[in-house]
This record gives structure tokens, C-alpha cells and sequence, in this order.
């Protein structure tokens, strides 16, 4: 599949997400949190990263009440101020002081020495604009979440954190590329199924 392929499937589910109503977002995002919160994987997880939702992608607030309820410490991606493309998560709890970062998408106002260390986190929950039943995830193309989690393709074990992509299930397409820098998802999770990928040893 080449790039204008990916940049096609981009175009066709951003436009079926961002079509959705908002109350039907909502329908399909609650139902997705219920599936989420029924997963040994997030039960067991302490430190979770959420995000904020944006163009239409699954929203996570209903979850990050739960889990914050449940005793969990989540955390949002903020834009690293020292690394292009890389991603830092900072404590969050809804309600919290928010600013906008350069793509105008809030992000906790809080200082760079209370930001968790990624291989610290225990589960990663990651926006997507499709995907496949294998696992491999194609996202905004901005290539984020790939470069801040690439040192997991080198490790043999200790694979912190898990990392499981979030879609609506229309999203799902037949079949798309692994590439080489892509990081693999543990699972991905929709409104009516958790396709559990082959762990990582």
C-alpha cells in the first residue's frame, strides 16, 4: 500500500468519524469504555494514558471518571518541548487546568518535572484512523505515538507499556502494511470487540 493509498482510507474514515452525530459518538464511545473497563489489562493497570479526543476520534472522558474513581493516575500526551515528534504525558484529572497546545488540542498545564516517564506508564490507550484485525493501526501520519514508543521494538522483555488502540468498529479495513518503524499494538478496542493481538514476550 503506497502513501496515497493510506492518505485515501485517512480521508474516507476521518470523514465517516467526524460524520457521526454527537450523540451517537457518545453511544458508541460509552460503549466502548464498558467493553475497556471488563479487560484484565486495564483492571490490572495503575498508570493509563488517555487523550483528549479530536476530529471526531473515540472520547475517553467517561473512562478517565472511572478510572481516576478506581484509584488509577491517569495521564495525557502533551508535544515534548525538546524532542520533535515525540510525546510526553503529563497527571491528569478531569477537571484540571488545561492549555492548547500548537494543534489547538488541550493539555494539562502543569511543569515539565511532573511528567511520567513512558516506560513507566502501564497501559497506553491511542487514538487511531484505522486498522486491521492483526493489529496494525494507521494513524493521523504525524507518526507520534511510533516515535516516542520506537525503543519497545528493540527490547526483548519488560515491554511497558501496553498500548491499545481505540476505534469506532467501522473503522476497521481488510488488511494494512506493517511497516518497519510502526509499533505494534497489544490490542485494539472498538464499541463491540477487543481484537487481543499476540503479546509480546
Amino acid at each position: 500500500m503506497n502513501r496515497s493509498e493510506r492518505n485515501q482510507i485517512r480521508r474516507t474514515m476521518r470523514r465517516q468519524r467526524r460524520a457521526l452525530s454527537e450523540q451517537e459518538r457518545q453511544r458508541r464511545s460509552n460503549a466502548l469504555v464498558m467493553q475497556l473497563l471488563r479487560t484484565p489489562l486495564f483492571r490490572r493497570s495503575r498508570h493509563i494514558a488517555l487523550y483528549i479526543s479530536n476530529d471526531g476520534e473515540v472520547d475517553l472522558h467517561a473512562l478517565a471518571e472511572r478510572a481516576c474513581r478506581m484509584g488509577k493516575r491517569c495521564y495525557l500526551p502533551v508535544l515534548s518541548p525538546l524532542f520533535h515528534n515525540r510525546l510526553w504525558f503529563a497527571p491528569y484529572r478531569p477537571g484540571c487546568r488545561m492549555t492548547p497546545n500548537r494543534f489547538g488540542i488541550p493539555e494539562p498545564d502543569v511543569a515539565c518535572s511532573a511528567m511520567r516517564r513512558v516506560w513507566s506508564l502501564d497501559l497506553v490507550l491511542a487514538p487511531l484512523v484505522a486498522f486491521d484485525a492483526m493489529g496494525n493501526r494507521l494513524g493521523m501520519g504525524g507518526g507520534f505515538y511510533d516515535r516516542t514508543f520506537a525503543y519497545l521494538n528493540q527490547r526483548h522483555r519488560w515491554h511497558k507499556p501496553r498500548i491499545l488502540g481505540t476505534a469506532f468498529e467501522f473503522q476497521r479495513v481488510g488488511e494494512l502494511p506493517c511497516e518497519s518503524w510502526d509499533v505494534p499494538m497489544n490490542g485494539i478496542i472498538t464499541e463491540t470487540q477487543f481484537y487481543e493481538t499476540e503479546e509480546r514476550s
